[in-house]
C-alpha cells in the first residue's frame, strides 16, 4: 500500500475524523487500492503530498470564506474545483440559476423590510450552512424578524428572504445526489426550521431536526435537477440538488450544493462504491 495513491478527504476541526460520508468513502476507496484519510482543511497539511483532495465536511468555512477559498486555490489537485467553490459558497448563485430559467424559490435580496404578503418567510444570510443564522418567521413576529434582518445587515452580510412553503411541513425536502453529472440516489429531509423558534443553529450537528430517509426521485424532480446542473459550472465530481414543492406542487430548487454537501451515502447501498470509482478515475 506504500505506493498506493493518496486521497485527502478535507474536513473541519469540528469533525476531525470526517462525516459519515468520509467513513464510507475511506472503506470503499481502500477496496480500490486507494489510501484515503480525513484531513482538516486549515491544519497546515502538506496538500501536495496527496494525489487528490476531495472537499467534504468543511462545515466551518462560512465565518472564514475568504481564507477557505484561498486555501482551495492553493491546493494543487482539488475537487470540486476552486472556481466552483467560489461560485457556490455564496447563495447569490441562485440568481444565476433563475436567470437561466431554473425554477428557484422566490427570493428577495437585501430587502429594506420584511415582506407583508407572505404568511411565513425565512430570513438567512447568503453565506451559511446548516441553517446557521437562519429563522422562520410568521404572523405577529415582524419585530423579531426585523431585528434579525438588521443584525445580519449590521455584520455586512448579504441577506436573502424567501417564502416558507407549507408543503415542506408534510413532504420535506428531496435531495437528489449526482456523481460525475449522473444521478446516483435520492433522500428525503424532514422539516428543519421550527415555527416560532427564532434563529436556529447548524442542523448538521442537531439530530433532532432534518432527519434523513431514503427516497425515490420523481421524473419532474430529475428534470429540474438536470436543468440546474446544466446551468452550473461543469466538471463536478459531486452535486446535491435540494428541491421542495412550490405553491402549485411542482418542484422548485432551494439549494444547489456543490461545496461540502452531505451525500447521504449511508442511505443508498452501493453509492459509496460508485463515488469511490469516480474519485479513483480522477487520480
Amino acid at each position: 500500500m506504500s505506493d498506493s495513491p493518496r486521497v485527502a478527504l478535507a474536513t473541519c476541526s469540528w469533525l476531525p475524523d470526517g462525516s459519515d460520508d468520509v467513513v464510507h468513502l475511506m472503506k470503499a476507496l481502500a477496496g480500490l487500492g486507494v489510501r484515503a484519510e480525513p484531513v482538516v482543511w486549515d491544519s497546515g497539511a502538506d496538500w501536495a503530498s496527496y494525489d487528490l483532495t476531495v472537499v467534504r465536511s468543511t462545515w466551518d468555512y462560512p465565518a472564514r470564506r475568504d481564507a477557505f477559498l484561498a486555501w482551495a486555490d492553493a491546493v494543487p489537485r482539488i475537487v470540486n474545483a476552486p472556481e466552483v467553490l467560489r461560485w457556490n459558497t455564496d447563495k447569490r448563485y441562485l440568481r444565476d440559476l433563475a436567470a437561466a430559467g431554473v425554477p428557484v424559490v422566490e427570493t428577495l435580496w437585501d430587502p429594506a423590510d420584511v415582506p407583508s404578503s407572505w404568511p411565513e418567510y425565512v430570513i438567512k444570510p447568503a453565506v451559511s450552512i446548516g441553517s446557521r443564522d437562519t429563522a422562520r418567521w410568521g404572523p405577529g413576529e415582524e419585530e423579531r424578524a426585523r431585528a434579525h434582518l438588521r443584525a445580519l445587515r449590521s455584520e455586512g452580510r448579504a441577506v436573502m428572504v424567501q417564502p416558507y412553503l407549507s408543503a415542506v411541513d408534510t413532504l420535506g425536502e428531496t435531495a437528489l445526489v449526482f456523481r460525475d453529472g449522473a444521478f446516483s440516489h435520492a433522500a428525503r429531509k424532514a422539516p428543519i426550521l421550527t415555527a416560532g423558534a427564532g434563529i436556529e443553529g447548524p442542523v448538521a450537528f442537531d439530530a433532532s431536526r432534518g432527519q434523513v430517509t431514503p427516497s425515490e426521485a420523481a421524473p419532474e424532480q430529475l428534470a429540474v435537477a438536470e436543468r440546474a446542473l446544466a446551468a452550473a459550472p461543469g466538471g463536478l465530481l459531486y452535486a446535491r440538488v435540494d428541491l421542495v414543492p412550490g405553491p402549485d406542487g411542482a418542484p422548485v430548487l432551494i439549494e444547489l450544493e456543490l461545496t461540502e454537501p452531505n451525500l447521504y451515502l449511508q442511505h443508498a447501498p452501493g453509492s459509496a462504491a460508485r463515488f469511490a470509482e469516480s474519485i479513483a478515475a480522477r487520480l
